[in-house]
């Protein structure tokens, strides 16, 4: 919203200066973006040309001698066709900048004579595209005073960012009433006076859609003469971004920004028969007065004669019945829309104008009849012509709200302590009446606040007035010790994860939470329940049931354009069901081709081996143990689900039941159904069914207990059944002696005719830790006893000889 400061003090009676009215305006609400103070335009002069020689070096050249009103005249060197002694303009000298052209000039030499600066045109000074010539002024003007002040030019103007709710500050005069409350002078605040009309208005109009108007007012003017209009109002036009047309059609911009009241003029000759108000009809088009022929439909209302559409109500005329310079007689219409119509209709056809920015905030009914009683005045003061009295239709009387204010609420609310008196006189000059008296009062809101529903709007319109800045900062009451942990430990598990596996070499990956319902049944989804109602595209119809399948996609492309060995992980959420609880928190990852932890591709020291399903396992303890899961603990079990290859997969779990996650090498059936070629690898880990870990009395790191005794290591190989887990052996050995084996690690699998028929050979080193003293050779020979004897209980291994 942009006006100029001397259009504001046509609404506002003060003395205050620009400073302090853009600060007062910032402190109510009305955000301050921009202020033009026309400071680039003061250097400019009013000049008079004395003399007019040819230049003798180019044919469309002259020398002008100019006098600037200092103690010499200058020479200028001009190509202006209009250039001639005694002609009187404005005048640049050197180092003033010329907006119009974005040059700041210096001493310069045209042709071989020199020119001390410039007699500029219209353009140049950006006052309108003329640049045909140089700006001629009146023999009166006075040489040597500022061309700015002289033209009116040197009037600032203040852009306001306002927000959706304040419909009343699309006009100047509802900015100047809240300068006015502020304390920052008087608004003047006359009414408008009714013009008397001659006769009854001849166009009738029926509103077919009073759901889409409200109100409508409609004036027929006989013998106007449309022309441009006065200088002073193209001014202020140009100031703020309008291009002046004509003076019926700059009349109706100027009272859409002076009372944010947007109108229309119909040329009366143009407009066959009586008008309607009405839906549009499914196809129907209008050419607009942008030059752009729109099609509609019954979701948009229209205004229509006996032809057809003449206007997109509330948004835009049409091109067909506008006014132009031979325009004689006009119908001036005022009206109310629906502001959700008007928005969607704008969005729907994508177009933004001043009415429409108006219209869909919604603009002050009560002024539908005075807006069109200013709009006469000032057709009839500007283009002459006589009026036929106003035709109203549909409009009811404003019945103001009444919302009951207790007077407390502003300092319970906001903290300030504003006297009562205070709070009702702020109120009274916004425009609110107010009734009654004690600590609660009743507010009736006036109609041109459409915002304003409940106590709170009434303590914010105080704040505002009184000023925000007025309110004291105070921190927020602590809640709890300076330590106390922010983040829950989901999302303290979620961020430890990502940094895991990103440490691991893998790249993130957001892949889409809607996947094809056939993908969804491959990994245990495709319920009813979880497929869309609404899908955005046909194969996003499935919320998915695990990472999987959109990690394996995403490699899949990344190898269809060349990047083969390519490792991607996710953290997120999967679904199993329509509830809260069924949302699980996830990380998941694959790898492709080679995308090993050591590195991807080809090394001249041999081939690197595809990354499998131990490269996944590895992959999942990590997240698992920067989660914080007790990963000494975990058990590795078979019976993966039917998506990874059954010989080369695994289950992750902490006791009998509790699953942690799941890994290995995808199904080639899973693979071919999703059209990925492998090999790959990939894992899931569940975080939130890790157990939380038990509260520490301290932060305090434990003391640290180094053995001063020598750690040893014995080899151990056992036969068991083919069937037998390695890892089963090894968690068996680990058990024997908790005090003194401190590892496990197998380190070779034998599998022969000599060890008989389904049997292999497990080969393990045992590392030991004495803590109180140097174990002999008794000792040793306890312990293995006892690793043997543990190991064949708990598998039914027995020592290979």
């Amino acid at each position: 919203m942009k006006f100029t400061l001397s259009w504001l003090k046509d609404h506002l009676d003060t003395d205050a200066t620009l400073a302090e009215i853009t600060e007062r305006l910032t402190a109510i609400g009305l955000e301050v973006e921009h202020v033009d103070s026309k400071e680039g335009l003061k250097p400019f002069v009013i000049a008079k040309v004395l003399s007019a020689e040819k230049h003798p070096q180019a044919d469309k050249l002259q020398v002008l001698s100019v006098d600037t009103g200092a103690d010499k005249p200058v020479q200028v060197v001009c190509g202006a066709p209009n250039a001639r002694a005694g002609l009187i303009g404005a005048f640049a000298s050197p180092g003033t900048y010329v907006p119009g052209i974005d040059v700041t000039l210096g001493v310069g030499k045209i042709r071989g004579v020199e020119s001390f600066g410039m007699m500029c045109s219209e353009r140049e000074l950006q006052l309108s595209d003329e640049h045909n010539g140089i700006i001629e002024l009146p023999e009166n003007a006075p040489v040597g005073e500022s061309f700015a002040a002289y033209a009116g030019l040197d009037d600032p103007v203040i852009e306001i960012n306002l927000t959706p709710n304040r419909p009343d500050a699309t006009g100047i005069h509802g900015i100047a009433r809240d300068l006015a409350a502020s304390g920052l002078g008087a608004l003047k605040a006359a009414p408008v006076e009714p013009v008397a009309g001659e006769g009854t208005c001849p166009v009738d109009v029926r509103v077919e859609a009073p759901e889409l108007c409200p109100g409508f007012a409609l004036r027929l003017v006989r013998g106007v003469k449309n022309g441009p209009s006065p200088r002073w109002m193209q001014q202020r036009l140009l100031a703020i971004g309008l291009r002046p047309i004509n003076t019926l059609v700059d009349i109706t911009n100027y009272i859409t920004f002076d009372r944010g009241r947007p109108l229309h003029v119909f040329d009366a000759k143009k407009v066959a028969g009586n008008l309607s108000v009405r839906r549009a009809k499914e196809g129907e088009t209008v050419l607009a007065l942008d030059m752009r022929t729109y099609t509609l439909n019954p979701e948009h209302c229209v205004i229509a004669d006996e032809n057809g559409v003449e206007s997109i109500a509330g948004i835009m005329g049409g091109e067909h019945s506008g006014c132009d310079e031979n325009t004689t007689d006009v119908l001036i219409e005022s009206a109310l829309w629906d502001p959700l119509n008007i928005a969607r209709t704008g969005r729907a056809l994508g177009i933004r104008t001043d009415a429409r920015y108006r219209f869909e905030r919604g603009v002050d009914p009560e002024f539908m009849v005075p807006g069109l009683e200013l709009a006469t005045r000032l057709v009839i003061d500007l283009c002459g012509g006589t009026p036929t009295e106003a035709r109203v239709v549909g409009y009811e009387a404003y019945s103001p709200k009444a919302v009951s204010f207790p007077l407390a609420e502003v300092k319970r609310l906001t903290g300030l302590d504003v006297p009562a008196e205070q709070s009702l006189g702020i109120l009274r000059r916004l425009g609110f009446g107010v009734e009654g008296a004690g600590d609660t009062v009743s507010v009736s809101v006036p109609s041109w606040r459409p915002d304003i529903d409940g106590k709170a709007d009434l303590v914010e319109e105080v704040m505002r007035i009184v000023g925000v800045d007025r309110i004291k900062p105070e921190p927020l009451p602590r809640t709890g010790t300076v330590n106390g942990r922010i983040l829950t430990t989901l999302q303290l598990r979620t961020r430890a994860a990502r940094r895991a596996l990103a440490s691991r070499g893998m790249m993130e990956a957001v892949t889409y939470s809607f996947i094809p319902a056939e993908h969804a049944k491959l990994f245990g989804g495709g319920h009813e329940a979880l497929k869309l109602a609404n899908p955005i595209a046909a194969d996003m119809s499935d919320m998915r049931p695990s990472l999987l399948p959109g990690l394996i996609a995403a490699a899949g492309r990344n190898a269809a354009r060349g990047f083969g060995d390519v490792a991607l992980f996710e953290v997120s959420g999967t679904y199993e069901g329509d509830q809260p609880d069924n949302q699980r928190r996830v990380a998941g990852g694959v790898r492709r081709g080679t995308a090993r932890l050591e590195g991807a591709g080809r090394h001249w020291s041999g081939n690197t081996p595809n990354a499998g399903v131990f490269d996944a396992k590895a992959d999942a303890l990590a997240a698992l143990e920067a989660a914080g899961a007790p990963v000494d603990k975990l058990q590795i079990e078979a019976g993966a689900p039917a998506w990874f290859h059954p010989g080369r997969s695994g289950v992750i779990k902490l006791g009998p039941k509790n699953v942690l996650g799941t890994f290995g090498e995808f199904h080639p059936r899973v693979l071919e159904a999703l059209d990925v070629s492998g090999p790959l690898a990939g894992f899931e880990v569940f975080l939130d069914v890790i157990p939380e870990p038990k509260a520490k009395p301290t932060r305090t790191k434990p003391r640290l207990d180094l053995s001063p005794f020598q750690g040893v290591s014995r080899d151990f190989a056992f036969v068991v059944d083919r069937s037998v887990p390695a890892g089963e052996v090894s968690k068996a050995a680990l058990a024997a002696d908790r005090n003194l084996v401190t590892g496990v690690e197998v380190f070779d699998i034998f599998e022969g005719a000599s060890l008989g028929e389904n049997k292999k050979s497990v080969a393990i080193a045992v590392a030991l830790q004495p803590t109180e003293r140097t174990l002999t050779d008794e000792d040793f020979e306890a312990l293995s006893q006892k690793i043997v004897s543990n190991v064949a209980k708990q598998t039914g291994g027995a020592l290979r000889g």
